[in-house]
């Protein structure tokens, strides 16, 4: 029986821990890495030789779609599970244009976590089937590519002036953008509007 390698990529210690304390127990599973950051998951995936990959939505470096496009655009030979509190329809369909081949929320039974793994690493790909039925209904991200960059600028609450600086945009531009996100998001203020698209999974 050929074993399995797995990562696991989270900011949580405690989840981390528990994930691979229950994929460990597994006869063909073994987790050979652990990163609690985004931009440290390629390397690990590199060094370790990993077969698939388990990721945390947000984490500290980059997201986990992030990390999963970065492993698809190296040609690597590792499949993809995004693990998350979030089971936001959005997410998923932006995870599985970077390449996932799995998509499970946290909760999943450890039996069930440890079948997807399995799955993955055949080639084939497993979806949360309440998610999947989601996202089928869900609307379409309708934020250009500048407005999702405004809007991530924006979710620690900074000024237009200090969004502007760190994207070298005029001050102007800037409000344009967020007020083409209040609008699209029928938001009653930008603070609003950017808490919209968080919980739509369009950041």
């Amino acid at each position: 029986m050929s074993t399995i390698r797995v990562l696991i990529a989270d900011d949580q210690d405690l989840v981390r821990g528990a994930l691979a304390v229950l994929l460990d127990s597994e006869p063909d599973i073994e987790v050979v890495a652990q990163v609690g950051r985004g931009d440290q998951v390629l390397d690990a995936v590199r060094s370790s030789s990993v077969d698939v990959a388990l990721l945390d939505i947000e984490m500290p470096g980059g997201t986990g779609i992030e990390a999963a496009e970065l492993v698809r655009d190296a040609g690597l030979d590792c499949g993809v599970i995004i693990v998350t509190t979030f089971g936001r329809p959005g997410y998923l369909k932006r995870a599985l244009s970077a390449g996932v081949r799995g998509f499970v929320v946290k909760d999943t039974p450890p039996a069930q976590l440890a079948e997807a793994v399995r799955r993955v690493d055949s080639g084939l790909r497993v979806i949360d089937p309440s998610l999947a039925q989601e996202s089928l209904f869900s609307p379409e991200n309708p934020l250009t590519d500048r407005e999702i960059e405004v809007c991530r600028a924006a979710q620690d609450g900074s000024s237009v002036k200090a969004i502007a600086s760190s994207l070298s945009l005029s001050n102007g531009t800037v409000r344009n953008h967020l007020s083409s996100v209040i609008r699209k998001t029928n938001a009653n203020n930008r603070f609003e509007a950017v808490r919209q698209a968080q919980d739509s999974g369009w950041l």
